[in-house]
């Protein structure tokens, strides 16, 4: 893998470390450099106060973790009924048609179907609160995409999934929420 740039790396961290980065090349070259040439040293830090600007645009409305790990803890305080109200509600804001399956079809691997622009997506809920998915859920899911003729996958949990759910994940072009 090759190494990551300096720019790179500050557009994954918070946006002021490139302001801090700026405002130190213009303090030493304010305090280095003869008078005259200052301002040449100074627009050496533009490309700082760019990535910052950019850092900044992506992380205007990004929650703190905080923010998430409170969010976390309030999903996972629901009963599977207020969840999936919540989910159910959140897909039609987003203009969604939603089915449920999960009543509909016991020992569903599958919890919604998701209908938006001719395009059809289930998705898989149920286990939200375990602690690590495997690899067995993902591939249920994956067999009743295929049953339904749906073009996408979404696995919705709060715990983490295992290394090799993960890579199965990726292979099947599942996507992971949450």
């Amino acid at each position: 893998m090759a190494p990551n740039s300096l720019f790179a790396i500050l557009l994954r961290n918070p946006w002021w470390y490139s302001v801090l980065i700026a405002g130190a090349i213009s303090a030493v070259c304010a305090a280095l450099m003869p008078k005259d040439l200052v301002v040449f040293g100074v627009m050496g830090a533009f490309p700082f106060l760019v990535i910052a600007a950019i850092a900044l645009k992506r992380q205007w409305n990004t929650p703190s973790a905080a923010a998430i790990e409170a969010e976390t803890t309030r999903l996972a305080g629901l009963s599977w009924r207020e969840f999936s109200a919540e989910l159910e509600t959140k897909f039609v804001r987003q203009g969604y048609r939603v089915t449920r399956l999960g009543a509909n079809a016991s020992g569903s691997a599958a919890d919604f179907r998701l209908e938006k622009a001719g395009q059809v997506t289930v998705v898989a809920a149920k286990r939200y609160k375990a602690a690590t998915h495997g690899v067995e859920p993902l591939e249920a899911l994956v067999a009743q995409k295929e049953a339904l003729g749906a073009d996408f996958a979404v696995y919705v949990c709060l715990g983490s999934v295992s290394p090799q759910a993960a890579r199965y994940a990726k292979e099947k072009a599942i996507q992971l929420g949450l």
